[in-house]
């Protein structure tokens, strides 16, 4: 497994750049009174837009979208009973991980 932990702050609404799988993606992460929620772009395309985050969901889902890999949230202090993000815990309870495709389903 070759997942990767993202840098994400605890704030509400953010904006940053990072480059995985030598793809360069903007990821834009919002929170709103009902859940946190994920856009993607590659370059200047849009990937996915507006996807809701929770605990180990997968954001992109499908290949279609010709993002290789994919990133899902992880609450790391949840044990039996994890939760989905909320921006308070980002990046101490609540990280962003980076999937490569050998971390996912039939890859």
């Amino acid at each position: 497994m070759m997942s990767q932990v993202i840098p994400v702050q605890p704030i509400p609404n953010q904006t940053f750049q990072v480059q995985v799988a030598n793809q360069p993606c903007v990821i834009e992460l919002q929170q709103l009174a009902y859940g946190m929620f994920m856009t993607l772009f590659v370059g200047n395309s849009l990937v996915v837009g507006g996807v809701i985050c929770e605990n180990l969901n997968r954001i992109v889902r499908d290949a279609y979208f010709g993002f290789i890999g994919d990133f899902c949230f992880l609450d790391t202090q949840g044990g039996s009973n994890p939760s989905d993000p909320v921006f308070t815990g980002l990046g101490t309870r609540y990280q962003l991980i980076y999937l490569e495709t050998t971390d996912l389903p039939g890859g």
